[in-house]
């Protein structure tokens, strides 16, 4: 039976058919599937994954997209043509796949000859996919930041584990294609190239205010109450959402209803990237402290773009090492030792003036140390060596057949993006916090504690998901 003869005859809803048992797990597969190829349904169509997800999947001949889904129909329908025109001219696949369009994911994650999905939404519609996903015994690749809190990322990663799903979140400085300084620079920070690591400085900017509030209809082809999701019901706005017309960077990036703005941005990039480097991937500071400008600090503000502005946070880890985030440190990851330091950074990548990266092609190099002999030193056989990852989204099609742990996993993940959310925190906060990284909960405050979660709007939001007990 193909996919649309399953879905048309199905007499089953959504949320009921979602976690039937018909839905067999890929774990429980093996290591060789019945099908050669890994069937991916991509959830979100818009500027990172017609750019970024999408083209580097489907550059791996044992990936085969068959799905799209968006909220925007007219986005959806683009997936379609976009998957199916980059096989053909591309890959030189004429008439390879004939792609399956949904406006709800929770439909196509009926269906059971789907293997796995990548998520490429808004960052409040991160956790509740992903779980779902999990759920229905898809494997999954994450664009990052892992979720828009910490309550989130908590159940999602639990989640994950105790499915066994394949998980990937997309932090590719781990992985040596395109950048392989990030990985180098790790490994010799973790065997001791520059002494004992004391401090690490994280640069990274903050986000200008602006855009304009002036509520206009919503259009017909989006499903404007699905996108809102389980954030608070607001009249549309395009600068709010994103571009009708193109693909360009939306304006949800810099709502804090949807985003908590640069600190997770590019903070679950490069925060990964340092706790990588600090051997603390699997826990998270246990003090620190903010400050930070917002728009609305501005008696005269009146636009819609909320998230912060320039900031600065300084976070303490058990291991003693002191980590500092902000626009005044140089944009990128700086590793202090006692015998000396290693920089790295990507280069001149960038979006917008405000990303790292942008327009700063005539600043130093990528990758730096207070000694370049240094950056040429081996790394021995009994050294510490990293895991070894060609590319974010091969790395997950390979673990797909293996049931590997990929190089990103889920915990790694919402670590990495807790430190992220935490310090976001710090920032609404005049006071120095302590944070239990154990059992993730700030100590004696109660205020920052309710931080840790949002309420959320019903049907939407993973406090919503019939199968979930939080």
């Amino acid at each position: 039976m193909s996919r649309r003869d399953y879905l048309k005859t199905s007499a089953m809803g959504a949320a009921g058919l979602l976690f039937a048992p018909s839905i067999v797990p890929a774990s429980v597969l093996g290591p060789n599937p019945p099908s050669e190829k890994i069937n991916i349904g991509q959830i979100g169509f818009g500027r990172i994954a017609k750019a970024h997800d999408l083209p580097s999947t489907m550059d791996n001949d044992v990936a085969r997209v068959v799905a799209v889904s968006d909220v925007d129909m007219d986005r959806a329908v683009e997936g379609k043509k976009f998957i199916e025109q980059y096989y053909a001219e591309e890959k030189n696949k004429k008439n390879y796949v004939d792609v399956d369009v949904y406006q709800d994911y929770r439909e196509m994650l009926q269906d059971p000859e789907i293997d796995a999905v990548i998520i490429s939404t808004p960052d409040h519609w991160h956790a509740r996919p992903a779980i779902e996903a999990a759920l229905a015994g898809k494997d999954i690749y994450l664009q990052k930041p892992a979720s828009l809190t910490v309550e989130e990322g908590r159940a999602m990663s639990d989640i994950i584990h105790r499915t066994g799903t394949v998980f990937q979140i997309g932090s590719q400085q781990r992985s040596v294609n395109p950048w392989p300084q990030f990985k180098r620079a790790c490994e010799l920070v973790r065997n001791g190239r520059i002494g004992e690591l004391r401090r690490v400085e994280v640069g990274l900017p903050g986000d200008p205010g602006g855009g304009n509030p002036s509520p206009t209809p919503a259009p017909g082809n989006l499903n404007y109450d699905m996108w809102v999701g389980s954030t608070p019901d607001v009249p549309y706005t395009e600068q709010r959402v994103h571009p009708e017309d193109d693909y360009s960077r939306p304006g949800w990036l810099r709502c804090e209803a949807y985003s908590a703005g640069m600190i997770t941005g590019w903070g679950a990039h490069h925060i990964d990237t340092a706790h990588w480097g600090m051997n603390t991937e699997y826990t998270g500071p246990v003090e620190l402290e903010a400050t930070a400008r917002f728009p609305t600090d501005d008696p005269n503000y009146r636009g819609l773009w909320n998230v912060h502005g320039n900031f600065r946070v300084t976070a303490q880890y058990a291991n003693g090492i002191r980590m500092t985030v902000g626009g005044d440190n140089k944009q990128g990851v700086r590793f202090i030792g006692s015998d000396g330091w290693i920089y790295v950074r990507r280069g001149d990548a960038g979006v917008t003036d405000s990303d790292p990266g942008s327009g700063d092609a005539n600043q130093a190099a990528p990758f730096q140390a207070s000694d370049p002999a240094i950056l040429k030193s081996e790394i021995g056989e009994h050294e510490t060596h990293l895991y070894e990852s060609e590319e974010q989204h091969k790395n997950w099609l390979e673990c797909i057949k293996t049931r590997e742990r990929t190089v990103a996993p889920a915990e790694v993940a919402h670590r990495s993006c807790s430190a992220c959310l935490i310090s976001h925190i710090a920032m609404k906060l005049p006071r120095k916090l302590q944070w239990d990284p154990v059992n993730e909960r700030f100590k004696n405050d109660d205020e920052a504690n309710a931080m840790l979660s949002r309420t959320q709007r019903s049907p939407w939001g993973i406090k919503h998901i019939e199968q979930l007990q939080l």
